[in-house]
């Protein structure tokens, strides 16, 4: 699965366009815990924590890589052995040999806007789904329990404004919805437990927001990536429905996902607190 439609200009300038970031600009350019780094255009497991060194070149820096994960090809000029990821051919950074910085004195010099880190140290596929349901910080603390999620991340998307603030959204000034990045194991669970659980987690049926939270920015929808991601939220729909249920969610195609302010992440495990609007209710059969 490509995510090319959910990247910002900036990440697309990396991974589609070849770009190069800024040395430094990196949350990853030291070395963190112990981990896996996804390619952050197709989520294709690529490189993993315990293989990151510090080169101090300004990038994140790997001497190291998964089995069958990069594809390298010289550059256009000649001079430099490019590194893609196998599975989508999105542009990583380059590789450099014989500088004899660690034992296997190899160097896999990588945008950190190319990639994304998860704390698992043997995931190797994994798939995404966006989803909005009110305030991104309850949906987020439910998705964080769910077995075979490995990551979420709260944002904005269905908007136009580019680069939203979380005052012009709550103002209804970008079109956006408050919304949350649902990274899941393949390995572990599916698309479908992942719907099912997140139209438990909220009321599928209020149509002006979720909870006290109301405006268009707290809708219920699902943002697929693919045809097939849509036949199966389609699917839950349509057996909610036959429950009884009478939904409001949206079902949309999926557009630019604008990362939310860092206070916002994980908010109530940082607050140590329960959410207010959202609740676990069960609707399926188990």
């Amino acid at each position: 699965m490509f995510k090319y439609e959910s990247l910002t200009p900036e990440q697309l300038h990396i991974v589609r366009d070849k770009g190069t970031e800024k040395p430094f600009s990196s949350d990853y350019v030291k070395p963190l815990a112990q981990g896996t780094y996804l390619c952050r255009a197709c989520g294709n497991a690529l490189f993993r924590a315990d293989s990151q060194f510090n080169s101090h070149c300004g990038w994140p820096s790997f001497d190291d890589e998964l089995p069958g994960r990069v594809q390298r090809q010289t550059d256009a000029d000649g001079k430099r052995t490019e590194i893609l990821c196998e599975n989508c051919k999105a542009h990583l950074g380059h590789v450099f040999g014989g500088e004899k910085l660690t034992p296997n004195n190899l160097r896999h010099c990588v945008n950190g806007l190319a990639i994304e880190f998860v704390e698992n140290k043997t995931v190797l596929n994994t798939e995404e789904i966006i989803l909005a349901a009110g305030c991104f910080w309850g949906v987020q603390y439910y998705l964080d329990r769910l077995p075979g999620v490995i990551k979420t991340e709260v944002g904005y998307t269905g908007g136009d404004l580019p680069n939203p603030t979380y005052e012009e959204v709550c103002r209804q000034q970008s079109g956006h919805y408050e919304s949350l990045r649902v990274i899941f194991d393949c390995d572990k669970t599916t698309l479908k437990t992942v719907i099912e659980y997140f139209f438990e987690i909220h009321d599928p049926t209020q149509t002006n927001g979720q909870g006290p939270d109301l405006g268009p920015q707290y809708l219920s929808a699902v943002f697929y990536y693919d045809e097939r991601q849509k036949h199966i939220v389609q699917g839950v729909m349509n057996a909610l429905s036959t429950l009884g249920y009478a939904l409001s969610t949206h079902l949309l195609p999926v557009t630019t996902f604008w990362s939310a302010e860092n206070y916002h992440q994980h908010y109530y495990a940082h607050k140590g607190s329960t959410p207010y609007c959202h609740r676990y209710t069960a609707r399926f059969k188990k």
